[in-house]
This record gives C-alpha cells, structure tokens and sequence, in this order.
C-alpha cells in the first residue's frame, strides 16, 4: 500500500471501531520505564501512536517536548479533544517511513507489529527508526513475542527475539530485549521489552 492508501485503511478501521489493540491505558511496561526517566526535556517520539496514551501519560509526569505521529488523523483529532492544551503543531499526520526529525527517544508500542511483516519493511524500519535519533538515543517499546503464520492480513503480526535482533543489531547496541514481566493481562507472555540505543 502506499502512504494514502494506508491512510484510509487505518482511518477506516478507526470508523468501524476495529482497534483491538487498544488498551484503554498506558501499557505497564512502558509505565514503569515512563517512571524513571528523569530529563523531562527529552524530545520523545510515538509513531502508530492510536489513541496515545502513553503521550497522556508523559504529559501528567511533566514532559513537553512529546510528538505523537500516525498515519489517520482521527486517532489526533480525538487525542486533541482529550487534551484540550496540547501543542496541535505536536499532532504529525504523517507517515513514518517518510517522516523526518531527530528525537531523543521513540517509544515503540505495537507499531511494529502492525504492518505486514515482510523483511524489507522490517529492515527499513530498523533502518529508519536509527535515522530519526540523536547520537545515543533510544528506541524503547514492546514487541509482540509469537510465531508467523503467513498471514499478512491478520494483525498484529508476531516475530521472535531473534528475528528481531538480526534487523537491530546492526544499527543500534541492545541494552534489553527479554521477556516482559509486568504485560497486560491479554499480552502476558506475548511481549519483549526492548531498549535499543544509536550506535
């Protein structure tokens, strides 16, 4: 699909409520790693952000400099109507794959799994997330951990730990990539947590 044809695939799916990756609520992972950062200056990125409410959470904790980008513009329009206050010119209807910028951090929540999983586009997602970070910054979020099954309809799409390390290996030093502990009831067990940082 191209960037408009995908545009109107997920603005779609958000019309027909078909967003059953929604969690309703900032994933405890990504909490718990939210918890401890102590820079509140970090220029933090979301792609695929959906509803954002990681966003929602780093705004509570102090954080200002938080861009959410996705690729519908209705998830933004209802982030926006939520968060009354927030900078719309932080609101990026775009499409990540074309999208340029230079952040200190990416939080990575169910993106990945998103799109087919073909190992071109994979690759270029390890690619480009390494283009849009500072020198030593990071890429942190959740992967789903299962089998492929050839599908390239159904989503999420799974992977495996070390499928994933062979397209971030060679672009970024991994700090952790294991088993997450603390996942949503319906993801336990189906979730790495992972930091990666620019080499």
């Amino acid at each position: 699909m191209n960037s408009e044809e995908l545009k109107e695939y997920w603005s779609q799916r958000y019309k027909d409520e078909r967003t059953g990756w929604d969690t309703g609520s900032p994933s405890t992972p990504l909490k718990m790693y939210i918890d401890q950062l102590v820079d509140k200056n970090l220029k933090i990125l979301i792609p695929g952000a959906g509803n954002a409410y990681e966003a929602e959470y780093l705004i509570s904790k102090g954080f200002t400099n938080v861009f959410i980008l996705d690729i519908s513009e209705i998830p933004l329009q209802e982030f926006q109507e939520r968060n009354p206050k927030f900078p719309s010119e932080q609101l990026l209807c775009d499409d990540f794959f074309t999208h340029e910028g230079t952040y200190d951090l990416i939080i990575e929540q169910t993106f990945f799994c998103s799109f087919p999983p073909l190992p071109e586009t994979r690759k270029q997602y390890a690619q480009h997330m390494t283009s849009l970070l500072k020198s030593n910054g990071k890429l942190v979020g959740l992967w789903f951990d299962f089998p492929l099954t050839g599908d390239m309809e159904k989503r999420p799409f799974g992977g495996s730990k070390e499928e994933y390390l062979r397209y971030f290996e060679p672009h970024f030093k991994v700090k952790t990539l294991e088993k997450a502990y603390n996942s949503i009831a319906p993801r336990a067990g189906n979730e790495l947590f992972g930091i990666f940082v620019k080499s």
